[in-house]
């Protein structure tokens, strides 16, 4: 049992390597802010919903290839795009944020912040070894404003 373990952390080690010599770039994953219990224009709808940013590190960032985004049956023309994000990262996120799972962070999460651009997340998918993730893809959807 330990050795099942030890190679999983070992991906997770390994993972996060590779994600930092591949790019190991940063990204801000915009959250929605707590809410205030006894704010009365916040229960009346009256305030402005507020969003916090935290950090997504290694990551790397690239665009989805033809072949992939082909197979979907509904025609888009927004560009998709995918976010490899180490396992670790993620991790800590839940942990800190006090989500149950990683799936319900990215389900809850308002978008990706990449260079000044917010996009939407499309799904989100863990590959893992020996019941451990080791990294989180990401599909992305850049904003129909920004398609030319």
């Amino acid at each position: 049992m330990a050795d099942l373990v030890s190679r999983g952390a070992a991906a997770v080690r390994a993972a996060n390597v590779l994600l930092r010599c591949a790019g190991g770039r940063s990204v801000l994953l915009r959250m929605p802010a707590n809410a205030s219990a006894g704010d009365t224009t916040e229960q009346l709808g009256l305030a402005a919903p507020e969003f916090q940013d935290v950090e997504l590190a290694p990551v790397v960032f690239r665009k989805m290839r033809q072949a992939a985004t082909a197979l979907s049956v509904k025609v888009d023309k927004a560009a998709r795009w995918e976010l490899m994000v180490s396992a670790t990262a993620v991790q800590g996120l839940v942990g800190s944020l006090g989500y149950s799972a990683a799936s319900v962070l990215f389900a809850t999460a308002f978008g990706v912040l990449i260079d000044g651009v917010l996009m939407e997340v499309v799904s989100a998918t863990e590959s893992g070894v020996f019941g451990t993730p080791y990294v989180y893809r990401l599909v992305l959807q850049s904003p129909l404003a920004l398609v030319v």
